[in-house]
């Protein structure tokens, strides 16, 4: 007899099909568990938008608690290629009038034409000195603090090239270039910083012993208070000259930063007439902070709103539609827009400087009431920004607000507990799924047996009857032909 190789090939029966209806009848709960992990890991997805949703709310909220947002300043110049203002949160408003006589320079020094970078100039000691020239040159007096830098120049002569390297490398508060035109090349030096105390002199020792004749290494000697002149000044240092509101002002640099409380004036050019500056509140950052507040509020309700409903006409509801805490958080943040404060004498509710709540729970901006608000800006900052710890009622609204963000979103709040709440469901879920996913197979194995056993039996059992019809067949032809 041969071999049965397909089930059901000896009984003649579907047997693969009625095994695959009978496992899929089994996996009906595994059916069930899918649909419910489908669902647990939307209303996951959810949750993790609400979150994300009520960080940007907390940060926005944070952003209207700070000084630095209620006080930032901006400034203006009536000519910023002369005068530029930059202000900070310590600025206060005003207007000042500035007149610029002169700017901060560097002393620069030069020496004679060499023939290129790579002539050699000669060996020695160079010394070099910082401090304040007298107008006529006739005394020199240190800079305080300031090391006088000897600078060994050779054996053998060194180059202009080599000796901008080794004053560079120095670091003696001058910088060496070498400038290079149609008639030659000169080494160049000036001061590294602005100031008339940033001046400086040049000592040498020549190696030759002959230290102010102009030659060799000489020829970089500059201290007129001895009457040595061989490199020449083409700019004197100086500091910056100017008036502010009258008063005369000076400075080393022309970055004038402790002249006026919380503003830097930066002088660009000497001016013919008055520069006006002016320093006020910006408003244009703080409506930006607020219209961040406004964006962010709406896109956390709209949220709330599409996760939470339940759509009557086709039946649809939303992740978390009936999820008690995503319900409570829509009715508390929509409380506190609504809840009054004592921080402020003029202001007691969002609504009176122009955040008007509309039927769906988002805000709109009432321009005519907030503008109100920002002209009493000081008020309108204890409506939002005020911290009383020890009376709840004189909090500031964006500081209520911040601080209900903090408790959603801390690591017991009601977005992680839920949250985690929700993780172990699946991770359940899967586990049930996976032990009848076992079980399914154990059963599909245990039925292929079975069924296989009685394909076998069967196919035998046909096959002993169509022997038996076979012999009686013979039989009856045998008896027919007696």
């Amino acid at each position: 007899m041969a071999s049965i190789t397909s089930i059901g090939i000896g009984s003649g029966l579907d047997i693969e099909t009625m095994i695959t209806q009978l496992v899929a009848a089994e996996r009906a709960p595994v059916r069930q568990l899918a649909k419910e992990a489908s669902s647990l890991q939307t209303r996951l997805s959810a949750y993790g938008k609400l979150q994300s949703g009520m960080a940007a709310l907390r940060d926005a909220a944070a952003a209207l608690t700070r000084s630095s947002t209620w006080g930032a300043t901006t400034g203006s110049s009536s000519d910023a290629a002369a005068v530029t203002v930059a202000t900070s949160t310590s600025t206060l408003p005003g207007s000042y009038s500035i007149e610029v006589q002169r700017l901060a320079s560097v002393q620069s020094n030069a020496t004679g034409i060499y023939a290129s970078a790579d002539a050699l100039v000669g060996e020695g000691t160079l010394r070099i000195e910082l401090g304040t020239w007298s107008a006529d040159l006739s005394s020199f007096t240190p800079k305080a603090g300031a090391t006088a830098v000897d600078i060994a120049v050779g054996p053998p002569a060194e180059s202009l090239a080599q000796l901008r390297d080794k004053i560079n490398a120095a670091n003696a508060g001058v910088v060496a270039s070498v400038l290079t035109d149609a008639s030659g090349a000169r080494l160049v030096l000036r001061s590294a910083s602005t100031g008339e105390m940033n001046g400086f002199r040049v000592g040498v020792t020549d190696a030759d012993g002959n230290h102010g004749d102009g030659l060799g290494l000489s020829a970089l000697a500059f201290d007129p208070s001895v009457g040595v002149l061989t490199m020449a000044r083409a700019l004197a240092a100086a500091n910056a000259a100017a008036t502010v509101n009258g008063l005369s002002v000076t400075s080393a640099g022309n970055t004038l930063s402790n002249v006026l409380d919380g503003i830097t004036l930066t002088l660009g050019k000497v001016t013919s007439a008055p520069v006006q500056v002016d320093a006020k509140t910006d408003t244009v950052s703080i409506r930006k902070a607020l219209d961040g507040f406004v964006s962010a509020y709406n896109e956390l309700n709209k949220q709330l709103l599409e996760q939470t409903k339940y759509d009557a006409a086709t039946k649809s509801a939303g992740a978390l539609q009936g999820d008690s805490a995503a319900v409570q958080m829509r009715a508390q943040l929509r409380s506190l827009l609504g809840e009054s404060s004592t921080a402020s004498a003029m202001f007691t509710r969002l609504a009176e400087v122009g955040f008007d709540v509309q039927s769906d729970g988002s805000i709109k901006l009432d321009e005519t009431k907030l503008a109100n608000g920002l002209a009493n800006l000081s008020e309108m900052q204890k409506l939002f920004a005020r911290s009383d710890p020890l009376v709840p009622s004189g909090n500031g609204l964006a500081t209520r607000l911040r601080n209900l963000a903090d408790q959603v979103l801390s690591i017991d709040g009601s977005i992680s507990t839920r949250s985690e709440g929700l993780r172990k469901r699946i991770e359940l879920n899967q586990d049930r799924q996976e032990q009848l996913e076992d079980r399914i197979a154990r059963i599909e194995k245990r039925l292929r047996a079975q069924y296989t056993a009685l394909d076998r039996q069967m196919a035998s059992l046909n096959g002993l009857s169509t022997y038996v019809t076979q012999q009686i067949s013979a039989l009856n032809r045998s008896q027919g032909s007696n």
